[in-house]
């Protein structure tokens, strides 16, 4: 009842299924079971002492990541936004023998940590660093190889770039791909009407046209 109601209140229509709330005891438990290697747990302990721990992913992100590129059998991956290298981790070691995953980044202290944590996890064959603007190894990649080369990529980086971001993959990825993008209900302040800074207003209007952009398949 209280879920139909608040529906009903927001134009969104009855909510038959509750929202679940995410406390700290069914996190822990959504954790325990996780598969996460010795070399992903590692990193993240390592990454949690330094500046900006918060934007490496979840551990739980880095197993559907994971399972996205196992499911579409991606050979070659893009990533905007590596940091220390956890994410970049999870899908090269879900890659076939041969793959190759551009890990896009412009922080050279954040590449140092994640080349050793590559090494460590045995996938650095299939890494191929583009440190610099990320917005100019896109470009580069899609002189290089063509439209249509990669198979899934995967944005974590500004989010007041996101929309120019986006449309670059759209060229790069192949039709029935993936696009994923991190960061789009921003620690929730994307629903709070009353936050308007730089970075929530630019995920509110990027959220806003991917839901209505016909040229994709689209689920947030």
């Amino acid at each position: 009842v209280g879920g139909a109601s608040a529906g009903a209140r927001d134009g969104t229509g009855p909510w038959n299924t509750p929202p679940l709330a995410l406390d700290d005891g069914l996190y822990a438990y959504l954790l325990k079971h996780t598969r996460e290697s010795e070399v992903l747990r590692a990193l993240r302990e390592e990454t949690s002492a330094l500046r900006g721990s918060q934007m490496q992913v979840a551990p739980e992100q880095g197993a559907l990541l994971a399972l996205m590129v196992e499911l579409v059998d991606a050979r070659r991956v893009i990533e905007i936004g590596t940091y220390t290298g956890y994410s970049s981790i999870a899908m090269a070691s879900a890659m076939r023998e041969g793959g190759v995953l551009y890990a896009c980044d412009k922080n050279e202290e954040s590449f140092a940590v994640a080349r050793r944590y590559w090494a460590k996890a045995g996938v650095s064959d299939r890494v191929v660093e583009k440190n610099g603007d990320a917005k100019v190894s896109v470009v580069e990649l899609l002189e290089e190889h063509g439209e249509n080369s990669f198979d899934v990529g995967f944005i974590d980086a500004d989010k007041r770039a996101y929309r120019e971001y986006y449309e670059a993959l759209l060229k790069l990825v192949r039709p029935g791909g993936l696009i994923i993008i991190d960061n789009v209900l921003w620690y929730g302040k994307v629903a709070d009407e009353t936050l308007e800074d730089k970075q929530t207003l630019a995920i509110r209007e990027f959220n806003a046209f991917v839901a209505s952009d016909e040229r994709v398949s689209y689920g947030m």
